[in-house]
Protein backbone atom coordinates (compact mmCIF):
# COMPACT_ATOMS: atom_id res chain seq x y z
CA UNK A 1 0.00 0.00 0.00
CA UNK A 2 3.05 2.55 0.90
CA UNK A 3 4.75 1.91 -2.25
CA UNK A 4 1.57 2.10 -4.25
CA UNK A 5 1.03 5.53 -2.38
CA UNK A 6 4.49 6.68 -3.15
CA UNK A 7 3.90 6.01 -6.80
CA UNK A 8 0.84 7.88 -6.94
CA UNK A 9 2.38 10.85 -4.91
CA UNK A 10 5.41 10.65 -7.22
CA UNK A 11 3.28 10.55 -10.16
CA UNK A 12 0.93 13.44 -9.00
CA UNK A 13 4.44 14.97 -8.85
CA UNK A 14 5.90 15.09 -12.21
CA UNK A 15 2.27 16.04 -13.24
CA UNK A 16 2.36 19.03 -11.53
CA UNK A 17 6.39 19.88 -11.75
CA UNK A 18 6.16 19.68 -16.05
CA UNK A 19 3.67 21.65 -16.68
CA UNK A 20 5.28 24.46 -13.73
CA UNK A 21 8.80 23.74 -15.69
CA UNK A 22 7.58 24.48 -18.91
CA UNK A 23 5.82 27.65 -18.18
CA UNK A 24 8.90 28.99 -16.28
CA UNK A 25 10.75 28.03 -19.33
CA UNK A 26 8.17 29.87 -21.64
CA UNK A 27 8.49 32.69 -19.31
CA UNK A 28 12.44 32.72 -19.48
CA UNK A 29 12.58 32.17 -23.16
CA UNK A 30 10.36 35.17 -23.89
CA UNK A 31 11.54 37.61 -21.29
CA UNK A 32 15.11 36.49 -23.18
CA UNK A 33 13.79 37.04 -26.89
CA UNK A 34 11.81 40.63 -25.47
CA UNK A 35 15.02 42.07 -23.74
CA UNK A 36 16.43 44.03 -27.10
CA UNK A 37 20.60 44.20 -27.65
CA UNK A 38 21.86 47.67 -28.09
CA UNK A 39 23.92 47.66 -31.43
CA UNK A 40 24.27 51.43 -32.17
CA UNK A 41 24.30 54.87 -29.86
CA UNK A 42 23.94 58.17 -31.43
CA UNK A 43 24.49 61.86 -29.94
CA UNK A 44 22.04 63.96 -31.69
CA UNK A 45 22.02 67.62 -31.41
CA UNK A 46 19.68 70.31 -33.11
CA UNK A 47 18.48 74.28 -32.22
CA UNK A 48 15.26 74.65 -30.42
CA UNK A 49 12.36 75.34 -33.19
CA UNK A 50 14.03 72.47 -35.74
CA UNK A 51 13.10 69.32 -36.92
CA UNK A 52 15.50 66.58 -36.24
CA UNK A 53 15.06 63.01 -37.92
CA UNK A 54 16.66 59.61 -35.66
CA UNK A 55 17.28 57.13 -38.34
CA UNK A 56 16.44 53.54 -37.59
CA UNK A 57 16.86 51.51 -40.47
CA UNK A 58 16.89 47.39 -40.70
CA UNK A 59 16.94 45.47 -44.05
CA UNK A 60 16.21 42.35 -41.27
CA UNK A 61 12.73 44.07 -40.58
CA UNK A 62 11.58 44.32 -43.95
CA UNK A 63 8.05 42.90 -44.51
CA UNK A 64 9.18 40.66 -47.76
CA UNK A 65 6.43 37.47 -47.28
CA UNK A 66 6.35 35.85 -50.40
CA UNK A 67 3.25 33.53 -51.61
CA UNK A 68 6.14 30.81 -52.41
CA UNK A 69 7.09 31.30 -48.99
CA UNK A 70 8.32 27.73 -48.19
CA UNK A 71 11.30 28.56 -50.82
CA UNK A 72 12.44 30.86 -48.11
CA UNK A 73 14.48 28.05 -46.51
CA UNK A 74 16.94 25.70 -47.94
CA UNK A 75 19.71 22.87 -46.79
CA UNK A 76 22.43 22.21 -49.06
CA UNK A 77 25.88 19.58 -48.48
CA UNK A 78 28.61 20.62 -50.09
CA UNK A 79 31.76 18.57 -50.29
CA UNK A 80 35.38 19.55 -50.18
CA UNK A 81 37.87 17.40 -51.71
CA UNK A 82 42.09 17.57 -50.16
CA UNK A 83 43.36 15.41 -52.79
CA UNK A 84 43.71 15.56 -56.15
CA UNK A 85 42.29 18.87 -56.93
CA UNK A 86 41.22 20.72 -54.31
CA UNK A 87 37.92 20.90 -55.94
CA UNK A 88 33.80 21.64 -53.56
CA UNK A 89 31.37 20.20 -55.03
CA UNK A 90 27.69 20.02 -54.66
CA UNK A 91 26.56 16.68 -53.17
CA UNK A 92 22.42 17.53 -52.38
CA UNK A 93 19.89 20.33 -51.80
CA UNK A 94 16.68 20.84 -50.43
CA UNK A 95 13.99 23.35 -50.25
CA UNK A 96 11.52 23.09 -47.37
CA UNK A 97 8.57 22.38 -49.77
CA UNK A 98 9.93 21.04 -52.26
CA UNK A 99 11.72 18.01 -53.48
CA UNK A 100 15.21 16.91 -52.83
CA UNK A 101 17.88 16.99 -55.39
CA UNK A 102 20.84 15.89 -56.19
CA UNK A 103 24.01 16.81 -58.06
CA UNK A 104 25.90 13.61 -59.24
CA UNK A 105 24.60 10.55 -60.98
CA UNK A 106 27.04 8.40 -58.81
CA UNK A 107 24.86 9.20 -55.52
CA UNK A 108 21.66 8.63 -56.64
CA UNK A 109 19.83 5.81 -54.40
CA UNK A 110 22.37 6.18 -51.75
CA UNK A 111 23.01 9.65 -50.74
CA UNK A 112 19.54 11.85 -49.76
CA UNK A 113 18.03 13.45 -46.37
CA UNK A 114 14.85 13.01 -44.43
CA UNK A 115 11.55 14.13 -46.51
CA UNK A 116 10.99 15.21 -42.37
CA UNK A 117 14.23 17.19 -42.09
CA UNK A 118 12.51 20.94 -42.27
CA UNK A 119 9.62 19.49 -39.91
CA UNK A 120 11.77 17.61 -37.36
CA UNK A 121 14.69 19.75 -37.76
CA UNK A 122 17.35 16.72 -38.41
CA UNK A 123 18.77 17.77 -41.89
CA UNK A 124 21.68 14.85 -41.27
CA UNK A 125 23.33 13.36 -44.77
CA UNK A 126 22.88 9.64 -45.28
CA UNK A 127 25.87 8.10 -47.23
CA UNK A 128 25.37 4.43 -48.21
CA UNK A 129 27.81 1.86 -49.46
CA UNK A 130 30.65 4.40 -48.27
CA UNK A 131 34.16 3.91 -50.45
CA UNK A 132 37.11 5.56 -50.98
CA UNK A 133 36.37 8.44 -53.03
CA UNK A 134 33.64 9.69 -50.49
CA UNK A 135 36.61 11.18 -47.95
CA UNK A 136 36.74 14.69 -47.43
CA UNK A 137 35.54 18.02 -45.44
CA UNK A 138 31.32 17.96 -45.59
CA UNK A 139 29.83 21.34 -45.16
CA UNK A 140 26.04 21.45 -44.08
CA UNK A 141 24.82 25.19 -44.30
CA UNK A 142 21.27 26.12 -43.78
CA UNK A 143 20.18 29.64 -45.03
CA UNK A 144 16.90 31.62 -44.17
CA UNK A 145 16.42 34.02 -47.50
CA UNK A 146 13.75 35.98 -45.46
CA UNK A 147 15.24 36.59 -42.05
CA UNK A 148 19.12 36.29 -43.35
CA UNK A 149 20.24 33.67 -41.19
CA UNK A 150 22.99 31.36 -42.32
CA UNK A 151 24.65 28.72 -40.43
CA UNK A 152 26.82 25.93 -41.16
CA UNK A 153 28.23 22.85 -39.64
CA UNK A 154 31.13 20.77 -40.73
CA UNK A 155 32.16 17.20 -40.45
CA UNK A 156 35.57 15.29 -41.49
CA UNK A 157 34.35 12.04 -43.45
CA UNK A 158 37.29 9.13 -43.42
CA UNK A 159 37.34 5.72 -44.68
CA UNK A 160 39.49 2.74 -43.39
CA UNK A 161 39.61 -0.90 -44.34
CA UNK A 162 40.03 -2.05 -40.60
CA UNK A 163 37.21 -2.26 -38.65
CA UNK A 164 39.38 -1.61 -35.35
CA UNK A 165 39.77 2.01 -36.77
CA UNK A 166 36.76 3.00 -36.66
CA UNK A 167 36.14 5.87 -34.26
CA UNK A 168 34.10 9.39 -33.91
CA UNK A 169 35.78 13.01 -31.90
CA UNK A 170 35.83 16.34 -31.65
CA UNK A 171 39.30 17.81 -33.16
CA UNK A 172 38.14 21.13 -31.77
CA UNK A 173 36.89 22.58 -34.91
CA UNK A 174 34.52 20.11 -36.27
CA UNK A 175 33.45 16.62 -36.09
CA UNK A 176 35.75 13.48 -37.64
CA UNK A 177 33.99 10.62 -38.53
CA UNK A 178 36.30 7.11 -39.58
CA UNK A 179 33.80 4.72 -41.45
CA UNK A 180 34.27 1.32 -42.84
CA UNK A 181 34.94 0.83 -46.42
CA UNK A 182 31.26 -0.29 -47.61
CA UNK A 183 28.96 0.43 -44.53
CA UNK A 184 25.98 3.27 -43.80
CA UNK A 185 26.96 6.77 -42.36
CA UNK A 186 24.81 9.85 -40.75
CA UNK A 187 26.66 12.71 -40.80
CA UNK A 188 25.16 14.68 -37.61
CA UNK A 189 23.15 18.52 -38.99
CA UNK A 190 20.42 19.17 -36.30
CA UNK A 191 18.86 22.25 -35.63
CA UNK A 192 15.40 22.60 -33.99
CA UNK A 193 15.17 26.34 -33.97
CA UNK A 194 11.49 27.43 -35.07
CA UNK A 195 12.77 29.75 -37.19
CA UNK A 196 13.77 26.31 -39.21
CA UNK A 197 10.86 23.98 -38.38
CA UNK A 198 7.95 26.26 -38.47
CA UNK A 199 6.42 29.24 -40.67
CA UNK A 200 4.03 31.34 -38.92
CA UNK A 201 0.75 32.32 -40.89
CA UNK A 202 0.76 35.09 -38.77
CA UNK A 203 4.03 36.49 -39.67
CA UNK A 204 2.95 40.26 -39.32
CA UNK A 205 2.05 39.54 -35.73
CA UNK A 206 5.53 38.81 -35.02
CA UNK A 207 7.26 41.74 -35.90
CA UNK A 208 6.96 44.87 -34.15
CA UNK A 209 8.53 48.38 -33.76
CA UNK A 210 8.10 50.92 -30.77
CA UNK A 211 9.91 53.82 -29.64
CA UNK A 212 10.39 54.71 -26.30
CA UNK A 213 11.54 58.34 -24.31
CA UNK A 214 13.88 58.22 -21.25
CA UNK A 215 13.67 61.71 -19.33
CA UNK A 216 17.08 62.57 -17.62
CA UNK A 217 17.15 60.83 -14.69
CA UNK A 218 14.66 57.99 -15.36
CA UNK A 219 15.33 54.52 -15.48
CA UNK A 220 14.75 52.58 -19.05
CA UNK A 221 12.54 50.56 -17.51
CA UNK A 222 10.46 53.47 -16.74
CA UNK A 223 10.63 54.97 -20.08
CA UNK A 224 7.87 56.76 -21.75
CA UNK A 225 6.02 54.46 -24.56
CA UNK A 226 6.00 56.88 -27.84
CA UNK A 227 4.56 54.67 -31.09
CA UNK A 228 4.19 50.88 -31.49
CA UNK A 229 4.24 49.84 -35.08
CA UNK A 230 2.87 46.32 -36.58
CA UNK A 231 4.14 44.83 -39.99
CA UNK A 232 -0.18 44.46 -40.15
CA UNK A 233 -0.47 48.06 -40.73
CA UNK A 234 -1.37 49.22 -37.22
CA UNK A 235 -0.30 51.94 -35.41
CA UNK A 236 -0.34 53.10 -31.71
CA UNK A 237 0.54 56.52 -30.80
CA UNK A 238 0.99 57.27 -26.85
CA UNK A 239 0.85 60.34 -24.97
CA UNK A 240 -1.14 63.92 -25.39
CA UNK A 241 -2.24 64.60 -28.72
CA UNK A 242 0.45 67.73 -29.16
CA UNK A 243 2.96 65.34 -28.50
CA UNK A 244 1.47 62.50 -30.95
CA UNK A 245 1.92 64.86 -33.60
CA UNK A 246 5.50 66.14 -33.22
CA UNK A 247 6.51 62.30 -33.59
CA UNK A 248 5.95 60.53 -36.63
CA UNK A 249 7.06 57.64 -38.74
CA UNK A 250 6.60 57.05 -42.33
CA UNK A 251 3.83 54.59 -43.65
CA UNK A 252 5.82 52.64 -45.03
CA UNK A 253 8.09 51.49 -42.44
CA UNK A 254 8.04 47.56 -43.23
CA UNK A 255 8.26 47.55 -46.76
CA UNK A 256 11.42 49.94 -46.91
CA UNK A 257 13.00 49.07 -43.71
CA UNK A 258 12.97 52.39 -42.56
CA UNK A 259 11.62 53.25 -39.05
CA UNK A 260 13.15 56.99 -38.14
CA UNK A 261 11.48 59.56 -35.90
CA UNK A 262 10.88 62.86 -36.89
CA UNK A 263 10.65 65.06 -34.30
CA UNK A 264 9.41 68.88 -35.28
CA UNK A 265 9.20 71.98 -33.49
CA UNK A 266 11.89 70.26 -30.93
CA UNK A 267 11.61 72.16 -27.83
CA UNK A 268 13.80 72.10 -24.17
CA UNK A 269 11.33 69.67 -22.93
CA UNK A 270 12.01 67.37 -25.74
CA UNK A 271 15.51 66.41 -24.31
CA UNK A 272 16.29 62.73 -23.17
CA UNK A 273 17.21 59.33 -24.75
CA UNK A 274 14.95 57.87 -27.33
CA UNK A 275 15.39 54.00 -28.40
CA UNK A 276 14.24 52.29 -30.98
CA UNK A 277 13.28 48.94 -30.57
CA UNK A 278 13.22 46.18 -33.51
CA UNK A 279 11.38 42.95 -32.32
CA UNK A 280 11.22 40.13 -35.03
CA UNK A 281 9.82 37.11 -32.86
CA UNK A 282 9.76 34.76 -35.57
CA UNK A 283 13.62 35.40 -37.19
CA UNK A 284 14.64 35.99 -33.03
CA UNK A 285 15.80 39.41 -33.93
CA UNK A 286 16.01 41.53 -31.10
CA UNK A 287 18.03 44.87 -31.14
CA UNK A 288 17.92 48.61 -30.00
CA UNK A 289 19.30 51.48 -31.18
CA UNK A 290 19.83 54.19 -28.64
CA UNK A 291 19.72 58.64 -29.48
CA UNK A 292 21.04 61.32 -26.69
CA UNK A 293 19.30 64.47 -28.31
CA UNK A 294 20.41 67.57 -26.67
CA UNK A 295 18.37 71.02 -27.50
CA UNK A 296 20.54 73.93 -28.05
CA UNK A 297 19.61 77.78 -28.28
CA UNK A 298 17.50 78.55 -31.17
CA UNK A 299 19.43 80.34 -33.93
CA UNK A 300 19.02 84.00 -34.19
CA UNK A 301 19.55 84.81 -37.39
CA UNK A 302 20.74 89.01 -37.88
CA UNK A 303 19.15 91.34 -40.59
CA UNK A 304 21.40 91.71 -43.16
CA UNK A 305 21.83 95.22 -44.63
CA UNK A 306 20.87 96.62 -47.58
CA UNK A 307 23.23 95.76 -50.46
CA UNK A 308 24.67 98.58 -52.92
CA UNK A 309 24.29 98.55 -56.42
CA UNK A 310 27.73 97.06 -57.68
CA UNK A 311 29.79 100.13 -58.77
CA UNK A 312 31.64 100.57 -61.95
CA UNK A 313 34.73 100.78 -60.36
CA UNK A 314 36.78 97.07 -60.81
CA UNK A 315 38.26 95.66 -57.62
CA UNK A 316 42.09 95.03 -58.49
CA UNK A 317 42.60 93.11 -55.45
CA UNK A 318 39.91 90.20 -56.62
CA UNK A 319 40.99 87.81 -59.34
CA UNK A 320 38.84 87.87 -62.56
CA UNK A 321 37.76 85.14 -64.15
CA UNK A 322 38.67 84.59 -67.80
CA UNK A 323 36.65 85.71 -70.49
CA UNK A 324 36.37 83.32 -73.44
CA UNK A 325 35.96 84.91 -76.82
CA UNK A 326 34.42 82.72 -79.79
CA UNK A 327 35.25 83.24 -82.88
CA UNK A 328 33.92 81.51 -85.87
CA UNK A 329 35.43 81.88 -88.98
CA UNK A 330 33.21 80.76 -91.99
CA UNK A 331 34.29 78.61 -94.85
CA UNK A 332 33.54 80.51 -97.67
CA UNK A 333 36.19 82.86 -98.94
CA UNK A 334 34.02 85.94 -100.12
CA UNK A 335 32.69 86.55 -96.34
CA UNK A 336 36.47 87.28 -95.61
CA UNK A 337 37.09 89.92 -98.07
CA UNK A 338 34.36 92.03 -96.75
CA UNK A 339 35.80 92.65 -93.41
CA UNK A 340 39.15 93.37 -94.77
CA UNK A 341 37.86 96.12 -97.10
CA UNK A 342 36.52 97.67 -94.41
CA UNK A 343 40.02 97.72 -92.16
CA UNK A 344 41.77 98.56 -95.34
CA UNK A 345 39.28 101.61 -95.92
CA UNK A 346 39.43 102.95 -92.18
CA UNK A 347 43.64 102.69 -92.48
CA UNK A 348 43.50 105.12 -95.71
CA UNK A 349 40.51 107.48 -93.64
CA UNK A 350 43.63 107.55 -90.97
CA UNK A 351 45.97 108.48 -92.88
CA UNK A 352 44.66 111.26 -94.99
CA UNK A 353 44.22 112.89 -91.58
CA UNK A 354 47.13 112.40 -90.09
CA UNK A 355 48.29 114.17 -93.43
CA UNK A 356 46.30 117.27 -93.35
CA UNK A 357 47.17 117.75 -89.79
CA UNK A 358 50.87 117.90 -90.21
CA UNK A 359 50.58 120.18 -93.69
CA UNK A 360 48.09 122.85 -91.37
CA UNK A 361 50.77 122.37 -88.52
CA UNK A 362 54.05 123.35 -91.30
CA UNK A 363 51.76 125.81 -92.07
CA UNK A 364 51.35 127.81 -89.08
CA UNK A 365 54.97 127.32 -88.24
CA UNK A 366 56.10 129.57 -91.72
CA UNK A 367 53.51 131.71 -90.32
CA UNK A 368 55.30 132.60 -86.95
CA UNK A 369 58.84 132.73 -88.45
CA UNK A 370 58.16 135.14 -91.79
CA UNK A 371 55.44 137.57 -90.23
CA UNK A 372 57.29 140.96 -91.15
CA UNK A 373 58.18 139.90 -94.69
CA UNK A 374 54.87 139.70 -95.90
CA UNK A 375 54.03 142.41 -94.15
CA UNK A 376 55.97 144.27 -96.51
CA UNK A 377 55.27 142.64 -99.22
CA UNK A 378 51.69 143.39 -98.70
CA UNK A 379 52.69 147.18 -98.57
CA UNK A 380 54.93 147.20 -101.60
CA UNK A 381 52.49 146.02 -103.24
CA UNK A 382 49.35 148.46 -102.69
CA UNK A 383 52.44 151.24 -103.15
CA UNK A 384 52.98 150.01 -106.47
CA UNK A 385 49.46 150.31 -107.40
CA UNK A 386 48.68 153.79 -106.00
CA UNK A 387 51.48 155.25 -107.51
CA UNK A 388 52.74 154.66 -111.06
CA UNK A 389 55.74 156.49 -111.70
CA UNK A 390 58.26 157.20 -114.46
CA UNK A 391 62.15 156.10 -114.98
CA UNK A 392 63.04 159.40 -114.95
CA UNK A 393 60.96 161.42 -112.59
CA UNK A 394 62.00 158.56 -109.69
CA UNK A 395 65.64 159.72 -110.65
CA UNK A 396 65.11 163.54 -110.21
CA UNK A 397 63.50 163.33 -107.40
CA UNK A 398 66.22 161.08 -105.42
CA UNK A 399 68.67 163.70 -106.53
CA UNK A 400 66.26 166.31 -104.90
CA UNK A 401 65.15 164.38 -102.22
CA UNK A 402 69.47 163.82 -101.30
CA UNK A 403 69.55 168.26 -101.72
CA UNK A 404 66.83 168.42 -99.07
CA UNK A 405 68.58 166.33 -96.90
CA UNK A 406 71.48 168.29 -97.07
CA UNK A 407 69.93 171.45 -96.32
CA UNK A 408 67.60 170.15 -93.59
CA UNK A 409 70.71 168.81 -91.65
CA UNK A 410 71.77 172.72 -92.24
CA UNK A 411 68.45 173.89 -90.82
CA UNK A 412 69.12 171.46 -88.03
CA UNK A 413 72.51 172.65 -87.23
CA UNK A 414 71.16 176.44 -86.97
CA UNK A 415 68.42 175.87 -85.05
CA UNK A 416 70.74 173.84 -82.58
CA UNK A 417 72.88 176.93 -82.44
CA UNK A 418 70.36 179.72 -81.61
CA UNK A 419 68.20 177.45 -79.39
CA UNK A 420 65.14 178.66 -81.31
CA UNK A 421 63.25 175.57 -83.21
CA UNK A 422 61.69 176.09 -86.44
CA UNK A 423 59.15 174.01 -87.84
CA UNK A 424 59.83 172.93 -91.72
CA UNK A 425 57.05 171.28 -93.44
CA UNK A 426 59.48 168.97 -95.95
CA UNK A 427 56.38 168.36 -97.80
CA UNK A 428 55.65 171.95 -99.00
CA UNK A 429 59.41 172.08 -99.68
CA UNK A 430 59.40 168.89 -101.99
CA UNK A 431 57.08 170.33 -103.95
CA UNK A 432 58.41 174.10 -104.55
CA UNK A 433 61.62 172.31 -105.50
CA UNK A 434 60.13 170.03 -108.26
CA UNK A 435 58.22 172.61 -109.52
Amino acid sequence: MKTQREDIIFQAFLLIHIPVACFLTAVSAQSDSSSSVVVAAYNVSAPAGSSVLLQCVSGRMVWTRDRVRDRQRVVHWDLYRAEPDYAMERVVDMFSAGDQRVYNSYNMGRVGLSQKAFKDGNFSLVIKDVTMNDRGLYSCNLHHLYCHLYETVRVQLNVTKSRRKEQRFWDGQKAVYVVLLGSTVVLPCINRRNVWTDWSNEEEDQQVVHWDRQSPGIRHDRADRLVDLYASGEQRSYGPLFLQRKMNISNQAFSEGDFSLTISDLQLTDQGKYSCHLHHHYCGLHERREFQVMVEPPVIQPTLPAKALPSEDKDTTKAESPRVINVILPDQRHHFLLPLGYVLTSFLLLAFIILIIILISRRRRTKEFHPQVSARSSRSQSSSEEFEMDVPEVSMCSRQEKRLDYKNNLLKEKVHMNCQPKVIDLDKEMQKFCK
